[in-house]
Order: structure tokens, then C-alpha cells, then sequence
């Protein structure tokens, strides 16, 4: 009695002595093998007899599933039922629970029993399982503009814990307010697997600019990563709001182009049919937006417009400029007129713009409009006027012929550059070209060219007499001659040997005699002035006075008389 008196009490203080460790969590897949571990690098008790598991069942004692007995290799299933076909010990006396479900989430305990004492390790179990990659059901087919329209569905399938959803547009998160978007969040458990499929509809409120835009769901799970659906757009539909009408041509329209008018206007679908009105005159395309204006006028300048063909009210305008030009000149053609008449150059211009006018005299380049208040011979030329205007470019031309009786202007000579021979030189002005005539024949003849209506001629000749020379010119309006007295070089050299005066002496010597004329007339004048002097001043002075006086203007006259002449 004694001895069985003690041992119970041992057992009593090994019940007392009981260690139950903190409570831990595993998380295990769905489908996947649970790995329960017992007493995770702790110290098996002194001693140890055997190892059992068991789990909790709520409102009731814990279940038991099996045990093993220190030193022996065989394991003894105690578990019915449910987990009779599914758990086993591993080598390290934890627990092993093949194909997970969630109704593995329970709290198991593993009891290590020794003879003084009992230790017992408890971990919960989760079973987590994947959702299925997201994709938007029941897809709208177009969206309305300012219309709250149900886009689609979000769904997730078979997760645990259930997978949160969330939608976005252009990578910009959607939150539900109420009025533009509602989100609706739908959790539904399977009976059979416990599994939880998550779904959430999306009601949206769109505006034109959606027509560019994405959208698209993600899944958000504690297995992650986040998960993005395939992106979707939408048909956005709204009605049109502006029309345009544009014109199709480059640059600036001009008289005679054909013209090609677009209307353009917005709105989805877009308006496929147009009425155009042309200035007051209303013309209706059917499937296309253009209308072409075939070899417009000035009078064609205006404004257009052009709307739907559903909606008059929607109005696109264009105001249309056809450029002109119109050019007159006066004078045109050919153009005669004499020598130092005046003409009058006229430039008339009509234009839709202001225009650039520029003017050239033989392509040369003029600063302004010629004005011909006293023509000159150098006027004569091909005057051409440009004028132009956005595009346009009209050209006027008139030639101008001054014409005039041939006058000379010089008729001159000089000895030649080695002093053997003269050469005479006429000079005259005419047009058309006069013709150059000499009354004796050079040995040589030379004529510049004819330019601006003058013209030089030149002859070479060898005089063995003196004798003059003559010079005409001529053309269809009449002539000039001069003449000129030539020398005999013969002469003049016979005149050097014998002193015989030339040209060149006959002009030294009338030099001359003007010098010797002018000192004269000095000393003449000097004389009178001398003796007005002495007459006036007679009867006043005194003897001395008068004989100092007469005696220092004598001297003063007799300076004057041999003083030289400049």
C-alpha cells in the first residue's frame, strides 16, 4: 500500500509539474503536406517514454491521433475518421498531415511524457491558398460619356484567406465615391472547400478622354505577388461638340485653283455626313468630309461653313481670301520719242493685298519708277515692271527708242605718238547711229562703240599741205559738219630748220605779245596817275615841300615804270 501510495503521488506532482510552451503559427498550402513540429530544439524529458499528438475540437476533448513509444520504430494510429488515412510521424516526432484543406486550421498538440514529468508543445495551423490569376468577366461593350455604366467584373477564385481586389485606370488607383465610380465587393465560400472566390464590380462614369484610356484589376494576396490582369479598353461614346472646317490647300489661294474644304468635327462615333454652305448656297455630302471649290474667282472671297448633317447647330466657319491681280502700263510696245521731250510712264494696279512693285532698265535693276521730264539719248532701253502679290506675279514692259538729229560736239586733232602723224578726232551725239564722214582719207580709222547715242571717230593722216579739214555726220533725222584747220608737217618742219614759226611757235609768240600788252597798259596807267598827283597838289606846297614832293614821286613813277607785269 505504501509503495503505490508513492507512485501515485509521483504522478500527481508530474501532472503538477506539467510545462506547456507558448503557442506558435504555421502557415501551410492547400493541398500541400502540413509539417507540425514537436518541441523545435528543445530537450526531450529525462527518461522519455513516449511522444503522442492530438488536436483540439471545440467544446469537447481533444482529439487523439497518434503515439510512439521511446525505442521502438512503429508509430500507433489512434486518430478515426477524418485523419486516419492522413497523419504520421516524421523522425523528428513531428507531425505530418498529407493533402491540406482548411479544415486542418486547428490548434495541435504534441506531449512528450517522461516519468516525473510532461511536456506538451501546441502550434496552430493556417492553410493558405493561392487565387487564381484575375480576368474582368462580363465586359462592357462601350462606355457613355457622363453615363454611370457597369464596366465589367474583377473575380479571383479560390483563395484563402480571401484576396482583395482593387481596380485602376491608367495606373491610377479607382476609389469609390459614391457618384462617378462604384466598386461592389462580392466573398462567396465554397460549401466543400472553404475556399473563398472574391469578385468586384466596377461602375464607372466616363468622359471623352477616356477613349485613350486602360483599365485594368490586381489581386492582392499574403502568398504574393500582386497579380494585374489583361488591361481593357473601352469605346467611349459622346456626342459631337465642335466642328472645324478647314482648308485643305497650301498657301495662299489665287484666282484660277481649285480649292478643297474639310469639315472636321469630334464626337463617337464621328458625323459621316455634312452640309457645306456656300455663301448662301447649301450643299450635302454623304460619306466623306470634303468639298472642292473648282477654279475660284475674286468673287468667291467669303465665309464658309459647315455642320453635321444631324445637327445644324454645330457650326465650324472659315473666311476665304482668293487673291487678284490686276496690271496695266502705259506706254507699251516699242516707243519713239525725240531727244529732250518729256513722257509720262503710267503703272496701274488692282490688288487683293498690298503688292511689291520693282522695276529694271536692260535687267538692270532700278530703285523706282522711271519719270522722263527731258529724255536723253542713255534713256533709251527695255523697261520692265514686276509686280506681285501672295503668290501672284504679273510683268509689264515698254521699249523706249529716243531718237535725234546727230549734233558734234568736238572735232579736235593731235600729233600722233611718235610725232609723224595727226590724228583727228569727231565727236557726235544722234540717234538712230549716225554715220562719221572726212573730207580727205586717213590712213588709219578707228570708231568707238555706240553706246547711250554718242560715238567717236578717229582718223590718221599725213598733211603734206596745209588745209581744212571737215568733219559730217548723219542719219535719218539730218547732219552736222564742223571744220578744222590742219598744218602740213612739212611745214612746220621746214619752219623749225629756217626759223619759220610753226603752230606750236605762232601760239608761244602770241603769248607773249599779251604779257608785253599788259606791262604797257600798267606803265600807261601809271603815267596818268602820276600827273593827276602833280595837278592837284600844285599852288599849296612849298618851295623845299614842293621841290621833295616832286622829286619822291619821280622816284615812286620811275619804280613803277621798271617794276615787271604778272
Amino acid at each position: 500500500m505504501l509503495k503505490t501510495g508513492c507512485l501515485f503521488r509521483a504522478f500527481l506532482a508530474a501532472a503538477l509539474l506539467l510545462e506547456a510552451s507558448s503557442l506558435q503559427t504555421i502557415t501551410a498550402l492547400y493541398g500541400d503536406t502540413i509539417k507540425v513540429p514537436c518541441n523545435p530544439g528543445g530537450v526531450k524529458p529525462a527518461s522519455h517514454m513516449f511522444t503522442k499528438w492530438k488536436y483540439d475540437i471545440p467544446d469537447s476533448a481533444p482529439g487523439d491521433l497518434l503515439v510512439k513509444q521511446a525505442h521502438m520504430d512503429e508509430v500507433t494510429i489512434q486518430a478515426t475518421g477524418f485523419y486516419k488515412d492522413r497523419v504520421s510521424m516524421g523522425n523528428d516526432s513531428s507531425l505530418l498531415i498529407s493533402r491540406a484543406t482548411l479544415e486542418d486550421q486547428k490548434t495541435f498538440t504534441c506531449m512528450e511524457v517522461g516519468p516525473a514529468d510532461i511536456k506538451e508543445y501546441s502550434t496552430n495551423v493556417l492553410v493558405y491558398k493561392k487565387p487564381s490569376a484575375p480576368q474582368i468577366k462580363d465586359k462592357v461593350k462601350e462606355l457613355e460619356n457622363g453615363k454611370l455604366t457597369a464596366v465589367g467584373e474583377c473575380v479571383a477564385l479560390n483563395a484563402n484567406p480571401p484576396a482583395n481586389i482593387t481596380w485602376f485606370k491608367n495606373d491610377t488607383q479607382l476609389t469609390d465615391d459614391g457618384k462617378l465610380i462604384v466598386i461592389t465587393v462580392l466573398l462567396k465560400k465554397d460549401p466543400t472547400t472553404g475556399l473563398t472566390t472574391t469578385s468586384s464590380k466596377l461602375q464607372y462614369t466616363a468622359v471623352k478622354q477616356d477613349v485613350y484610356s486602360t483599365f485594368t484589376c490586381t489581386i492582392q494576396h499574403p502568398l504574393g505577388p500582386v497579380q494585374v490582369s489583361a488591361p481593357e479598353k473601352f469605346t467611349v461614346i459622346y456626342p459631337t461638340e465642335t466642328v472645324d472646317l478647314q482648308v485643305v490647300n497650301k498657301g495662299s489661294i489665287k484666282e484660277g485653283d481649285n480649292v478643297t474644304l474639310k469639315c472636321k468635327a469630334d464626337g463617337n462615333p464621328r458625323p459621316t455626313s455634312f452640309n457645306f454652305h456656300l455663301k448662301g448656297k447649301k450643299v450635302t455630302v454623304d460619306n466623306t468630309d470634303t468639298y472642292a471649290l473648282t477654279d475660284v474667282t475674286r468673287n468667291s472671297t467669303g465665309e464658309y461653313k459647315c455642320s453635321p448633317v444631324n445637327n445644324d447647330k454645330m457650326v465650324g466657319s472659315k473666311n476665304i481670301v482668293v487673291h487678284y491681280l490686276d496690271v496695266s502700263l502705259n506706254p507699251s510696245g516699242k516707243i519713239i520719242k525725240n531727244v529732250e521731250e518729256a513722257l509720262e510712264v503710267q503703272m496701274q494696279k488692282n490688288a487683293s493685298a498690298d503688292v511689291k512693285v520693282s522695276w529694271t532698265k536692260d535687267n538692270e535693276k532700278l530703285g523706282k519708277q522711271p519719270v522722263f521730264t527731258q529724255l536723253k539719248y542713255s534713256d533709251s532701253g527695255v523697261y520692265e515692271c514686276e509686280v506681285s502679290v501672295e503668290g501672284i506675279t504679273k510683268k509689264r514692259s515698254f521699249q523706249l527708242v529716243v531718237e535725234g538729229k546727230p549734233v558734234i560736239k568736238k572735232l579736235d586733232k593731235k600729233r600722233g605718238d611718235e610725232g609723224k602723224h595727226k590724228v583727228l578726232m569727231c565727236e557726235a551725239e544722234g540717234s538712230p547711229k549716225p554715220t562719221v564722214q572726212w573730207s580727205i582719207n586717213g590712213t588709219y580709222q578707228e570708231e568707238s562703240p555706240y553706246i547711250n547715242g554718242k560715238i567717236t571717230h578717229k582718223i590718221t593722216v599725213l598733211p603734206r599741205e596745209n588745209l581744212t579739214v571737215t568733219c559730217m555726220v548723219s542719219n535719218k533725222l539730218g547732219a552736222d559738219t564742223k571744220e578744222i584747220l590742219v598744218s602740213s608737217l612739212f611745214e612746220e618742219e621746214r619752219g623749225k630748220q629756217k626759223g619759220t614759226p610753226g603752230e606750236g611757235e605762232d601760239q608761244a609768240k602770241l603769248i607773249v605779245g599779251i604779257v608785253v600788252g599788259l606791262i604797257l597798259a600798267a606803265m600807261i596807267v601809271g603815267i596818268i596817275y602820276w600827273i593827276y598827283q602833280k595837278k592837284s597838289k600844285q599852288g599849296s606846297w612849298k618851295t623845299g615841300e614842293k621841290e621833295r614832293g616832286t622829286s619822291e614821286e619821280s622816284k615812286k613813277l620811275e619804280e613803277n615804270n621798271h617794276k615787271p607785269e604778272v
